[in-house]
């Protein structure tokens, strides 16, 4: 049993490249989750197609609307490549339009992408803590994900999801057979 009142998944997408792999593996965490939480069919954000408007313009409609649709998630996945062993400017740039505890009562999943096993901890480390500061509560560790398992991420999702499950279902308040046994077996 999934918990009926959870509203939206949203994926929020921080690769300045419009189609990136990126966006293709958010995608499909978010659908992931959605289906496990009983959750309706996710929205994407992907901040590629609003560059312009968050670097170059004053502040768009379509700007406001993406703010909104991501403060507005019961669960967040936001995706990011390394970028100089950290996320990128533009997620920065979008992150930097909240006010503090502008995200308090999403509950964030940090999903990196990158080249090698070394950036490993980029989510951790650099994206978290701008999670946290933002009011979001993040209660599993980031799905680090490598470029060689895009092919393919069930995966590496199928492994992460084995150790997130609990502390996520917990997060978004889920009341599923598993974790009231988990609870009993307290």
């Amino acid at each position: 049993m999934t918990r009926p009142d959870l509203a939206h998944v949203v994926a929020l997408v921080g690769n300045p490249r419009a189609g990136s792999r990126t966006l293709g593996a958010a995608a499909s965490l978010a659908g992931t989750l959605a289906e496990h939480l009983g959750a309706d069919t996710p929205t994407v954000v992907d901040l590629a197609g609003l560059a312009p408007a968050l670097h170059l313009q004053p502040r768009s409609t379509d700007v406001d609307d993406a703010l909104a649709a991501v403060a507005g998630a019961d669960v967040l996945v936001v995706a990011t490549p390394v970028y100089k062993a950290s996320f990128t400017g533009l997620l920065k740039s979008f992150l930097d339009l909240y006010g503090p505890d502008a995200l308090d009562g999403v509950v964030a999943v940090p999903l990196v992408v990158s080249a090698a096993p070394t950036h490993a901890l980029v989510g951790e480390v650099h994206l978290r803590p701008v999670l946290v500061e933002l009011g979001a509560t993040v209660p599993t560790r980031t799905l680090s994900v490598l470029d060689a398992d895009l092919a393919d991420l069930r995966p590496a999702v199928d492994r992460w999801w084995q150790r997130a499950q609990r502390p996520l279902l917990r997060a978004v308040g889920a009341a599923s057979p598993d974790v009231a046994l988990l609870e009993v077996a307290r």
